[in-house]
């Protein structure tokens, strides 16, 4: 066979047809122009530890163009990973390690990130390396580099259309994020054809606008040497990050290479043997890989069994030189939150002045920042209005700026809600680190796509989102975000809390930073809201709990965050009529759904109607309720006050349909659709 290199290329290049025509489903042609770039980071850069898969200071790889994860398997299963040919042979098949795209809680070690959503990958890269910079500053001393690791990323043309992507690497630029390196597939190819109908900006310009460093490999199907070398200019490059552009051919070596047709469809078994003929390789065999391969990507195991042992060393030592911060990093890597933290929480009476859930976690960042250090994050260019700012913050920046230090904590975001919620997966998922990002709650919504991979990768993110309905007020109803709690209730392994009053707003934090599978929304006020002498931590970990009970309750008044006062008060204008109601806040859907049926039938006792209030929409709400109090069209620009009133979201108004509630249900039984689950 030809030198080992070329024969290596060549074994994934082969390598990837069978895998996709096997499936019968795939991207066959992303892996086969990318082999080259692939091959030398992994063979002559690449830092890991198969045996070692989570060791801290791994440089990090991510696949942002997922669609081309046949690429990622394959190295992984040459490499050593937990991958085998097995495993490339189930590609795209039910239960297997091996999805149509890349997942990190499919038991595969070496996916850092899930990918697939175009953008998405490169964004959290940025995160990864965020994440590497942070930590270098805050544990890294004279003679100890726990933390130097690189992170890499293959991107394609499509990553570069997303505006997720914008957004992130706008921001990378500004930190001067020098150990990211980012390898652009340049293709010309997408789904539609040739990317001359769409995409024809100089994307190097751009990122050197951005700050980034850049170069160009004009001839990526062959240049192996000179993808090499500009990844060691790249590495020179301290105060930049680093985008190579390099040209290659989709599909390279297939008859159709260079078109579309080798994008997102299996090569078929004619095409297969052309490939494999034109490369020397057997043309009856399938899943073929030289004895030679294998043995020279052993390397890469091998040395990150060294790199790793004498990390664990420099580790050892460090404990005996700088035994806090070891012990420090020590928790951290462990996944242990600090003894005693909740001690530190405020405390609030009834007598309390009243205070916005945004300002009681404001509180909360106060108490518990200094004493939970892996926190980190900040506001979508709203700090003075999320209120996530702690007195000892400092600002994560680059030195040179004179703005802060990596070592600082608090990341401004600027307006980039999207690209701050995939940088905080990344974040979080480099280890180490608990991530948040904040905005208004409405513009969430423009944040989705990174969301859903936080709750599909479980991801440990909070989302601190303030100014939370229609009691936002003037702004009006382009920032009033009626539907939005029930699209993040909807949303899979996301825990969503409303909290009514300062205690409350303790135990949504308290569920948050134990909530380790997955991201938290906290959802919270713009208006000043009163403190309950009744309200509980411990009932927001139940999801929902009797805040005020009476004998022999007539009607149910159930709500969340701002209108848990507004049913106190119902129930107390009921009262005045002779009507019993209890009173039920219900924080969290998901974290009540977590309880026991005898918890959930304490709760909501069989045979009493159920009136839901809550200043959004409605939707959702028969699961629990008989009837809903809400605001099922968009808002007003208005006082917020005003708007209450306008929406009958009024004592009066209320109390006269919990009235006619329990007339309807008189002379009939009201019945709780999940009183009995399947």
């Amino acid at each position: 066979m030809a030198d080992i290199d070329t024969a290596c290329i060549n074994t994934i290049r082969c390598l990837a047809p069978d895998v996709v025509q096997k499936a019968n489903a795939g991207h066959p042609g992303a892996p086969m122009g990318c082999a080259p770039m692939a091959h030398i980071l992994f063979s002559r850069f690449i830092r890991g530890s198969p045996a070692h898969p989570k060791w801290i200071n791994r440089d990090r790889f991510v696949l942002s163009n997922g669609h081309a994860c046949a690429l990622q398997y394959i190295l992984l299963h040459l490499t050593g990973y937990n991958i085998s040919l097995d495993d490339l042979k189930s590609f795209r098949q039910l239960h297997s390690k091996t999805p149509g795209h890349p997942e990190t809680n499919h038991g595969v070690d070496g996916i850092e990130v899930t990918t697939g959503p175009l953008g998405q990958g490169v964004s959290s890269a940025v995160g990864l390396a965020m994440a590497e910079a942070h930590l270098a500053a805050t544990f890294n001393r004279p003679g100890f580099e726990l933390i130097n690791n690189y992170t890499y990323c293959i991107l394609g043309d499509g990553c570069l259309q997303e505006g997720v992507q914008a957004e992130a690497v706008a921001l990378a630029g500004h930190l001067q994020l020098g150990k990211l390196i980012c390898l652009y597939d340049d293709n010309h190819i997408t789904i539609d054809g040739d990317t001359a109908l769409g995409f024809t900006e100089d994307v190097c310009k751009r990122f050197e606008a951005y700050g980034w460093h850049t170069q160009v490999i004009t001839d990526g199907d062959h240049d192996i040497e000179g993808i090499a070398r500009a990844i060691e200019i790249a590495q020179a490059v301290a105060d930049k990050p680093s985008l190579i552009k390099i040209r290659t051919t989709i599909g390279y070596g297939s008859k159709n290479q260079g078109e579309e047709k080798v994008h997102g469809s299996p090569l078929g078994e004619a095409d297969i043997l052309n490939v494999k003929a034109k490369f020397g390789f057997p043309t009856d065999k399938k899943f073929y890989i030289p004895d030679e391969v294998y043995g020279f990507y052993k390397n890469f195991s091998l040395r990150g069994q060294q790199l790793y042992a004498q990390w664990t060393e420099t580790f050892a030592t460090y404990g005996q030189t700088h035994p806090e911060l070891h012990a420090e990093l020590s928790r951290r890597l462990a996944g242990e939150l600090p003894a005693g933290w909740k001690d530190a929480l405020p405390k609030y009476t009834s007598a309390s002045a009243t205070l916005a859930t945004r300002k009681t976690s404001e509180a909360v960042f106060n108490a518990i920042a200094e004493r939970i250090p892996e926190i980190i994050g900040g506001s979508a260019d709203l700090t003075g209005s999320n209120n996530c700012w702690w007195k000892t913050a400092k600002d994560f920046q680059p030195p040179a700026t004179g703005l802060g230090t990596y070592a600082g904590r608090y990341i401004r975001f600027g307006v980039r809600e999207h690209g701050m919620a995939a940088i905080c997966n990344g974040l979080h998922a480099y280890g180490g680190l608990i991530p948040f990002g904040a905005t208004f709650f409405n513009f969430i919504g423009y944040a989705l796509g990174a969301v859903r991979l936080s709750s599909l990768s479980k991801h440990q993110v909070l989302y601190v989102m303030t100014h939370d309905s229609i009691g936002l007020g003037e702004d009006g109803p382009t920032h009033q975000p009626i539907e939005t709690l029930a699209e993040l209730r909807a949303l899979p392994n996301t825990l969503v809390i409303r909290p009514a009053d300062g205690h409350e707003t303790n135990g949504a934090y308290i569920a948050a930073l134990e909530n380790r599978t997955g991201p938290t929304v906290l959802v919270l006020t713009r208006q000043n809201l009163p403190h309950f002498d009744t309200s509980s931590a411990e009932g927001v970990l139940k999801g929902a709990y009797v805040l005020q009970d009476v004998a022999s309750p007539q009607v149910i008044l159930v709500a969340t965050g701002s209108e848990v006062s507004l049913a106190v008060n119902t129930a107390k204008e009921l009262a005045n009529s002779g009507v019993h109601a209890r009173v039920v806040s219900f924080p969290s859907w998901e974290l009540f759904e977590a309880q026991s049926q005898e918890y959930k039938d304490s709760v909501f006792p069989e045979g009493i109607p159920v009136l839901s209030i809550e200043a959004l929409s409605t939707f959702g709400w028969d699961r629990y309720a008989h009837a809903s109090v809400g605001v099922n069209s968009f808002g007003i620009s208005a006082p917020a006050s005003q708007i209450y009133k306008t929406f009958g979201l009024v004592p009066d108004v209320i109390a006269e349909k919990a009235k006619r509630l329990i007339s309807y249900y008189s002379d009939r039984k009201p019945e709780w659709k999940l009183r009995k689950p399947f």
